[in-house]
C-alpha cells in the first residue's frame, strides 16, 4: 500500500451518490489518515446550497487552509466555492472528471439541483484532470471548463469518467497530480497565473 505525506488536512468531495468503497476517493482516505471525505446529508438529491454548507462547515472546523480533491459533481462543487469567504481558506484544489451539468442533469432526470455551471474563475490554484471519453462532460466541455476556471489541464486519454466503471480503483497516479497541483501553488506564477499546461497521453505526461 502506497502512502503519501499530505500536509495540512485534505477534503475528499465526492458527486452525485457519494463515492462506494471501491473507489479511488475512498483509497485515498484509507492511505492518507490526514485526508477525510466530506458526507453530505443526501447523496442521491444533491443540492447546491446544502452541499455548499456542509463542505464550508468542514473547512471551519478545521481552522487552518486545506487541500480538495474532487470527482465529478464535486468539482462543481468545489467551483462554486469560489463565490464563498471559505475561499481564502483553500490552498489549491485537485479537479477529477468534472461533470457538465446539462448532460448530468439529463442523464440524471430531476435529481440534482445545482443550478447553472459556474464559469468564474478560481481564487484558488487548481489543477483538472480529465478523460477524451468521459459520458458525463464532451471534450470541448472540458476545455472550456478549465479555461473559464483558470485551472491548469491534463487529460488521461479514454479514461471514461475516471471512476470504478472505468477502472479506477486505488489510483496512485492521483497522488502524482497532487504533487504537480502543490508544485504549482508553491512557486510564483507566470504573468497569465499559470506555472504549467499540461497532456497526459499514452506515452506520458508533457509539460509545456
Amino acid at each position: 500500500m502506497r502512502s503519501i505525506d499530505i500536509p495540512l488536512d485534505t477534503l475528499i468531495l465526492p458527486g452525485l451518490n457519494g463515492s462506494p468503497e471501491a473507489h479511488w476517493q475512498r483509497h485515498w482516505v484509507r492511505d492518507n489518515p490526514q485526508s477525510r471525505v466530506v458526507e453530505q446529508y443526501d447523496w442521491t438529491c444533491p443540492e447546491r446550497q446544502s452541499w455548499l454548507s456542509r463542505v464550508e462547515e468542514d473547512i471551519e472546523r478545521m481552522g487552518h487552509d486545506v487541500w480538495l480533491v474532487a470527482h465529478s459533481l464535486g468539482c462543481v462543487l468545489a467551483a462554486h466555492l469560489a463565490q464563498s469567504p471559505i475561499a481564502s481558506r483553500i490552498r489549491g484544489a485537485l479537479l477529477v472528471a468534472p461533470c457538465d451539468l446539462d448532460t448530468t442533469e439529463t442523464m440524471h432526470p430531476c435529481i440534482i439541483r445545482f443550478g447553472a455551471m459556474p464559469t468564474a474563475r478560481l481564487p484558488f490554484p487548481s489543477l483538472v484532470v480529465g478523460s477524451l471519453n468521459d459520458p458525463y462532460m464532451p471534450v470541448a466541455g472540458l476545455k472550456k471548463t478549465a479555461d473559464n476556471w483558470g485551472s491548469d489541464l491534463i487529460d488521461i486519454g479514454g479514461a471514461g469518467h475516471i471512476n470504478i466503471a472505468s477502472g479506477f480503483g486505488r489510483w496512485a497516479a492521483g497522488y502524482d497530480f497532487l504533487e504537480l497541483l502543490k508544485e504549482r501553488a508553491a512557486f510564483a506564477a507566470t504573468k497569465d497565473g499559470r506555472l504549467f499546461s499540461a497532456a497526459v497521453s499514452n506515452t506520458g505526461l508533457m509539460l509545456n
